[in-house]
């Protein structure tokens, strides 16, 4: 069985320490009123503060102390200093996934409407996939492609042809 580790009064006096150590993160103003000393182990302490930023009701600075055996006081090293969430803190709600968010009618009414708009374009005789390709342009439909999309095609020939030419000297360096 682990013995409990007893407080170190050197470490638990050195108050204005750990707030000189907290003044390097923040501002004298948002450092409010010392709350405590906690042990977390054999020379090490936390000292707490509380915080007095905008938007951080019910959180406190902190900083860890430590020291070596038999150290006198100004051999203290700081070994972390930060702002933690106190019982009465406002805090972000917990990271659900999106499976876990959406609700059984929000999936009900989007496959409603998948379902819907597949109806719509079965009974129109056009398949919805064609349709969203610009198959159901008269043009389109006789085997020709429009204006503009030819335009695109060429463009794209080119762009592909450019690229081989490319290729095709890298390969023969």
């Amino acid at each position: 069985m682990a013995r409990k580790a007893i407080l170190d009064t050197t470490l638990a006096k050195a108050v204005e320490p750990a707030r000189k150590a907290l003044l390097e993160i923040t501002d004298d103003a948002s450092i409010g009123e010392y709350i405590d000393a906690v042990n977390d182990g054999e020379r090490l302490v936390t000292h707490r503060f509380e915080a007095l930023l905008p938007g951080y009701e019910g959180w406190s600075w902190f900083a860890t102390l430590t020291r070596v055996p038999r150290a006198q006081a100004k051999d203290l090293t700081v070994c972390e200093v930060g702002i933690l969430p106190g019982e009465d803190a406002l805090l972000a709600p917990a990271w659900v996934p999106w499976a876990e968010r959406v609700r059984p009618e929000e999936m009900d009414a989007e496959r409603r409407a998948a379902e819907e708009a597949a109806a719509a374009a079965e009974g129109t005789g056009v398949d919805a996939d064609a349709e969203a390709h610009g198959a159901s342009n008269p043009a389109a439909a006789d085997g020709e492609t429009p204006e503009g999309e030819q335009e695109s095609a060429a463009a794209v020939d080119e762009a592909t042809a450019d690229v081989a030419a490319v290729e095709s000297d890298a390969d023969s360096k």
